[in-house]
């Protein structure tokens, strides 16, 4: 993987840089596979279509979580990101990304006519969430490597947004978000990531009023706007992800369930959305 930055976001941001840039993101004399955790690129066609003729051989894995969930806390980081202030239902209308990275099946179908079914692993964050270890192990089938012992220590979740603030100062925020990717843009990902893992980070990040809440009837309208693709993701993978199709009142009763079981069984989150 790329350090010390998981995405490079070359596929569908940084193209133009070349594949020297993209390159030097990755360890050097390293025999095994290589690859990024990349949520941005499964919702876009040039990234899609730029692996496609420069990767032909490149194994997708997809980890679809409930798309509703998967909106509600992208909105959640970018709240907390600066990115903007509007309440949910208008991020809904102005922020397309919100909805449009949630339609999978639609992303999918593209996917797939660009690279065979064989290449593509399509799995559920409920079943990481319920059995790391298999998850694992059926990832690492997928892409040649030797099956994993995970540690105890490993399963517990690395990031959630549910915790987040609105920012201190939204400036602030949105100076260091820019100064931040200029400097992953010029290469220097080790500026970010030490500002990342020090004190510092708590005067860009954080310190601000607790995040919206969530309108139940917005949460609704969520819900019945996905129901066609996931009824679709449900035929091809013939599995039943009912689940994802309930309204608000149910999601909170679910996740009140969820929030009293050991960490082991609440799963372990790689990605940042």
């Amino acid at each position: 993987l790329p350090s010390p930055t998981k995405e490079t976001r070359f596929f569908d941001l940084h193209f133009h840089r070349g594949f020297d840039w993209y390159s030097w993101h990755f360890p050097r004399n390293h025999s095994g596979p290589i690859g990024e955790i990349a949520p941005t690129y499964f919702a876009s066609p040039e990234a899609r279509q730029r692996i496609a003729q420069n990767i032909p051989d490149a194994k997708i894995i997809a980890i679809f979580r409930d798309p509703v969930e998967r909106a509600v806390s992208l909105y959640r980081l970018k709240i907390a990101y600066g990115m903007y202030r509007w309440s949910l239902p208008e991020a809904l209308h102005k922020d397309p990304e919100l909805i449009n990275s949630g339609l999978y099946w639609s992303h999918l179908s593209e996917w797939r006519e660009f690279l065979p079914d064989e290449q593509l692993l399509v799995t559920i964050y409920d079943d990481l969430a319920a059995d790391p270890q298999a998850f694992v192990s059926k990832v690492a089938r997928f892409i040649g490597l030797e099956e994993p012992k995970l540690s105890q220590a490993q399963l517990r979740r690395v990031f959630s947004t549910e915790r987040m603030t609105r920012p201190r100062s939204y400036l602030a925020t949105r100076t260091a978000t820019a100064f931040a990717d200029w400097c992953k843009s010029r290469r220097l990902d080790h500026v970010v990531a030490s500002v990342r893992d020090s004190a510092l980070i708590k005067l860009f990040l954080g310190g601000g009023e607790s995040l919206p809440q969530m309108p139940s009837e917005t949460i609704d309208e969520l819900t019945e706007l996905f129901r066609p693709e996931v009824e679709a993701l449900e035929l091809y993978l013939d599995r039943n992800l009912e689940h994802w199709k309930v309204g608000r009142t149910l999601r909170e009763s679910r996740s009140a369930v969820e929030a009293f079981a050991p960490p082991a069984v609440r799963g372990t989150a790689y990605s940042a959305r």
